[in-house]
């Protein structure tokens, strides 16, 4: 395969050239991964001609494939309700003691068939692959009991044949479920003792997450989950500081967990934590937006110690009802101050770090070969456009699934 007129944003820049542009570009793919890359005039004679499929840029624009590296997407039903409740000045704190919140995504998730969850989420996961989609993370928890909680990862598993990857996370401790609620000891016991072993040695899993928030789990009971699972040999992520400083960010640099997410509550100590431990920020705007809170994740702070800046859809029922990367990007600038560039780092090399797939992310010769082609003058379309437009192609390993 071949890629052509065009130009490339091969996002491997520094300095005056963030974008790592590379103009007139010419890719070459074999067997899945970039096997040459540069400027047109400088193409191995004949290398185009011979290639089995070329995609044409028409003077457009080629980037990394889009990595989206915290999503919820396999779940039932839909929180509409809630959210006109939210309007109407009910919080969301408030929403989920009594009972919704996460739990009634539980109650539908757990109601839905097999059937059900797949269809749904292959939609959802469809309209991310339109608009640059390569490399999806999914969640669990909404299950919030062995079977069902098995029962999501299967379901996420099963979406790869859409020619994605898909990462896997067991988010068991998402919230404390009904049967649970005067023996929070048992149900991290169950977690801890059965859900993470199964997940692991049945390999449904590849990260363990927790959420550490005052409605959810306490510090300790977090850390006890992440550790378990890092001893069933999966990686750590971490729900921290969202509504409020537990000192979640702190927690996950400790344990040398690949990132923290969310942060609008986080201290410089924690962000300071953070960098010294090379653990990841993963933006998530569209819960921000949603929930109308106003607290801001530090971004100066984390910027001054060095935190790598992720940006994610975080798409989910209750908070962020959207499958729209492009619309991520473009919060990430207007409600957290990202520059373009940042933001698309933070979706493309940066969120590959954060799932631990290193071969992906950057357009350079050896890397795989996943890549967004976008009918734009200029790559900082990508955050400008409201939404933006649909990718003009996408290819994931050197197939084209767009």
């Amino acid at each position: 395969m071949a890629v052509v007129n065009g130009h490339g944003a091969t996002m491997a820049g520094a300095g005056a050239d963030p974008y790592g542009t590379i103009r007139d570009v010419t890719i070459l793919i074999r067997e899945g991964v970039i096997d040459w890359i540069g400027p047109a005039n400088l193409i191995p004679v004949d290398a185009v001609s011979s290639a089995r499929e070329v995609v044409d840029l028409g003077g457009g624009w080629v980037t990394p494939g889009l990595v989206d590296c915290h999503t919820h997407i396999v779940f039932g039903g839909n929180r509409a309700r809630e959210w006109e409740r939210r309007l109407e000045g009910v919080s969301y704190q408030q929403i989920a003691r009594e009972g919704g919140g996460i739990l009634s995504s539980v109650l539908a998730t757990r109601n839905a068939t097999t059937d059900q969850l797949e269809t749904e989420a292959r939609v959802r996961l469809n309209r991310m692959i339109d608009h640059g989609v390569t490399t999806v993370e999914i969640k669990s928890g909404y299950g919030l009991d062995l079977q069902n909680e098995m029962r999501m990862l299967e379901v996420a598993r099963g979406l790869s044949d859409l020619g994605v990857t898909v990462s896997t996370t067991l988010l068991a401790a998402h919230a404390l479920p009904p049967k649970y609620a005067k023996n929070r000891g048992g149900y991290v016991d169950l977690v801890c003792e059965e859900m993470i072993p199964f997940a692991a040695g049945a390999g449904l899993a590849d990260s363990v997450d927790a959420f550490c928030e005052g409605i959810a789990f306490t510090v300790n009971e977090c850390e006890r989950v992440l550790l378990a699972g890092i001893e069933h040999g999966l990686s750590a992520r971490l729900h921290a500081d969202q509504l409020s400083d537990l000192g979640g960010a702190a927690l996950a640099a400790r344990l040398g967990a690949r990132s923290a997410d969310h942060l609008e509550y986080t201290s410089e100590a924690g962000a300071e934590a953070m960098g010294e431990a090379g653990c990841a920020a993963v933006l998530l705007p569209g819960a921000f937006y949603f929930l109308g809170d106003g607290q801001k994740p530090p971004i100066d702070a984390l910027r001054k110690h060095d935190v790598p800046l992720v940006v994610a859809t975080d798409a989910n029922p209750g908070s962020s009802p959207t499958v729209q990367p492009l619309v991520a990007l473009n919060q990430a600038c207007v409600l957290f101050g990202l520059t373009p560039a940042e933001a698309i780092a933070g979706m493309t090399r940066l969120a590959a770090g954060v799932l631990g797939l290193e071969d992906r992310g950057v357009l350079e010769v050896g890397r795989r070969a996943d890549l967004a082609c976008w009918n734009i003058g200029e790559p900082a379309e990508l955050a400008y456009w409201v939404g933006g437009l649909p990718a003009q192609a996408v290819i994931s390993g050197g197939r084209r699934i767009r």
